[in-house]
């Protein structure tokens, strides 16, 4: 029996929710992704891989000092004794003192005195009743930071090159999605047991499109720390007049007057007192001293409120703990708000373990792109009759040489703590880079790889040879 009734039209075909991007137009971006990507190459790659590990900055601080004592939290009273303590300690007159008070995350009290300019530093660890318990040296730790915040240049000069890594990370991101159309269809995508060049580049376009909100988040904040000296600047010249202190002062209140005329110690219990009544519950987290015994001293009180996601609150007071300036609750500007928690966002300091985790997983991931991305780019010469071995072999040096220099470096601050652990690290990274005459591809990974894990072997062992009888910390 033939059915009457009329066959069904076929529905027309929707629209793409993509427009169509000309082909020469992707082949422009991916020109320019490639060149992008290959002239920072070696920065942006340091800069990811330092930053995944300086993610654990505070726990790799523990794991140093294990004997520290371990505090919830300090008594007001307990904070003063100790800037009394280290004051009498240090001998002569400090310019500075910096007291970082217990938190969850690094459960120690520490304070540091210098006479400016980063010069005749020390630094103690201090227990509940104030007193000074040993020394606080932290250079592999302090190594580690600064190689992701500065490189170990001149801090000015060094920030802003990582913030320019930071704005070609970013760049390179935002290019690589638009000369990949079909970046997000493919997605899940991934084409295994074929050619080994095609197999890198699903990997490298898979996890920059897993990990993307996370890669945009923290290269925009870094590339936002790294150039703060700069756009300090600007703002300095278009608002007021070129006074780069007016700038400053909008977030951490006016500096002390400069009265050099002896006096007590600042009063540092009526000023975390004072914190406390101006915002019940806030936790100080961070005490800064200008000129202590001095006339003209005055004392910055950092707290963290427990409602925001800002490392905290920066509040100012004199010698004898009067306020001066407490941190607007209402009516703050946009960038305000946005200064307070960069770098909260770009170093996963909130929410806890679960947090510090994605971080590493995802900066791992976001080394991998950097990583694999100049892979791709040899393979495809390679395959176009164009090899480049020798590049290939300083690039694959340059790769694996890193997590061998940061284990000779944790060594060497281990075994010889009186050698700088950045002189350790460049000479590492240097025969990391000089096996590259020497050896192929495949012996220049495997060995590298092997000789790493030796030296976490290596550390780990020494770390517990040196402080089996002094493990106070569960971190350790």
């Amino acid at each position: 029996m033939t059915s009457s009734l009329p066959p069904k039209r076929a529905k027309p075909a929707g629209k793409p929710i993509w427009p169509r991007i000309p082909a020469g137009f992707v082949r422009s971006v991916l020109a320019g992704h490639s060149a992008l990507g290959l002239a920072f190459a070696a920065l942006i790659y340091l800069v990811c891989f330092s930053g995944t590990l300086a993610v654990f900055a505070h726990e790799f601080a523990r794991w140093k000092k294990p004997s520290a004592p371990m505090l919830q939290a300090v008594a007001p009273a307990s904070v003063q004794r100790a800037l009394a303590a280290a004051q009498a300690e240090f001998g002569s007159p400090a310019e500075h003192a910096y007291l970082t008070l217990p938190t969850p995350e690094l459960p120690r009290f520490q304070i540091s005195l210098d006479i400016g300019h980063g010069k005749v530093e020390r630094k103690w660890f201090v227990d509940g009743a104030g007193a000074l318990a040993g020394s606080a040296d932290a250079a592999w730790t302090d190594f580690m930071s600064a190689l992701h915040i500065y490189l170990h240049l001149p801090r000015t000069w060094g920030g802003f090159v990582v913030g320019l890594t930071g704005v070609a990370l970013l760049s390179s991101l935002i290019s690589g999605v638009l000369a990949h159309p079909r970046v997000f269809k493919d997605a899940f995508h991934l084409r295994w047991g074929g050619s080994k060049r095609l197999q890198e580049a699903d990997l490298h376009n898979r996890i920059g499109v897993w990990g993307l909100p996370f890669h945009l988040i923290v290269t925009l904040t870094g590339a936002l720390l790294g150039l703060a000296t700069l756009i300090i600047g600007v703002l300095a010249m278009v608002v007021f007049d070129g006074d780069t202190g007016k700038v400053y002062e909008v977030f951490f209140g006016p500096p002390p007057i400069d009265d050099p005329r002896p006096a007590p110690l600042p009063n540092l219990v009526a000023a975390l007192d004072g914190v406390e009544r101006l915002t019940p519950g806030a936790l100080p987290t961070f005490v800064a001293v200008e000129h202590p015994n001095e006339r003209g001293q005055g004392v910055l009180v950092t707290a963290r409120q427990p409602d925001r996601l800002a490392l905290g609150e920066n509040y100012t007071f004199d010698g004898a703990g009067g306020l001066i300036r407490a941190p607007k609750t209402v009516d703050r500007s946009m960038g305000e708000r946005v200064f307070n928690v960069l770098a909260v966002l770009h170093f996963g300091w909130f929410g806890g373990w679960p947090i510090k985790i994605a971080y590493g997983l995802l900066g791992l991931g976001l080394t991998t792109v950097t990583s694999s991305g100049v892979a791709i780019w040899l393979a495809r010469r390679r395959d176009k009759g164009r090899p480049a071995p020798r590049w290939e072999r300083i690039w694959i040096a340059a790769v694996w040489g890193q997590p061998f220099a940061y284990a000779a470096s944790m060594v060497g601050a281990l075994a010889a703590p009186m050698i700088a652990p950045v002189a350790v690290w460049a000479a590492a990274t240097a025969a990391a880079l000089a096996t590259a005459p020497a050896w192929d591809v495949k012996a220049i990974s495997a060995r590298l790889r092997l000789a790493t894990a030796a030296l976490l072997v290596v550390a780990a062992a020494s770390h517990l040879a040196i402080h089996r009888a002094a493990y106070a910390d569960p971190m350790a």
